[in-house]
């Protein structure tokens, strides 16, 4: 007979594993984009076409 005890506990571990797993990759990144240093923001000028004048 199967133990569906057995593998409602082994899938619920192992899903709890992976939501643990994929929490702490997001708190690594977002310590990883805070701790990055500001970007260099310029404004571009558009070149305008002949056409445009």
């Amino acid at each position: 007979m199967t133990d569906y005890a057995a593998m409602y506990k082994r899938l619920f571990n192992l899903t709890t594993d992976a939501i643990a797993i994929l929490q702490q990759a997001q708190q690594d990144t977002e310590e990883m984009y805070v701790a990055s240093p500001e970007p260099d923001i310029m404004v571009l000028e558009s070149k305008k076409l002949e056409d445009d004048e």
